[in-house]
């Protein structure tokens, strides 16, 4: 009799799986046994594949910005890295809303099943980062965005979409001021706060609409 294979996608189930726990019923739902139960395996699993609890709460936050990179990383350059810029942004929030659990992880700084995430942790998604501050030089260069350091441009990209985000996944945005409507203004000023003109940043929004099915995973 051969040995039965392992399942190639367990270690993302159970990623998944505690993610949504601790989301759902806080720290103390996060056990072994509990996440083996729902993932129809038994407490080994959990050891084989993460080394017990610290290891598989550490990987939740490693998952999170492998997700999110591979959201960022769809993102073509065009001659236009205004509309760049923005797809980035929807890309970003994209990947919070198909990743809410796992999006609540990697910000986190409280205590998960006796585990408190390190510096080190929280430090270990800005290479995600990259990205934007790659495409933020590339608007200084092109005239679209005022001269400056593009590090620090990416930086206020970050902190103002994560604000949105974070209120849109607490359900705390409501019509007329929903989500949507708030994200697309907010692109717009964010490119204009930027230093570009508000009539070429809308334009390039607008734009960074249309590739968003093509470009953002779903």
């Amino acid at each position: 009799m051969s040995p039965r294979r392992s399942d190639p996608n367990a270690r993302s189930t159970l990623v998944d799986i505690a993610a949504r726990l601790l989301a759902e019923e806080g720290p103390e739902a996060l056990s072994t046994r509990r996440i083996a139960a729902e993932a129809g395996s038994s407490t080994m699993a959990v050891y084989t594949h993460f080394g017990g609890m610290q290891g598989l709460v550490r990987e939740m936050v490693h998952e999170g910005f492998a997700r999110l990179q591979r959201y960022l990383t769809g993102v073509t350059e065009t001659d236009d890295p205004v509309a760049d810029m923005a797809l980035l942004g929807r890309a970003y929030r994209g990947n919070a809303l198909a990743n809410p659990d796992l999006y609540a992880v990697m910000f986190g700084g409280f205590s998960l099943a006796g585990f408190t995430l390190s510096d080190e942790d929280r430090q270990h998604g800005r290479y995600t980062l990259a990205n934007v501050a790659r495409c933020a030089g590339r608007c200084i260069a092109s005239g679209r965005f005022e001269p400056g350091d593009p590090e620090l441009v990416a930086h206020h990209m970050w902190v103002a979409t994560h604000g949105l985000v974070t209120l849109e996944l607490g359900d705390y945005l409501f019509e007329p001021y929903d989500a949507e409507r708030i994200f697309e203004s907010q692109l717009v000023n964010m490119m204009v706060s930027a230093g570009d003109k508000p009539e070429t940043a809308a334009r390039s929004v607008a734009d960074s609409r249309t590739r968003l099915e093509t470009e953002v995973p779903e």
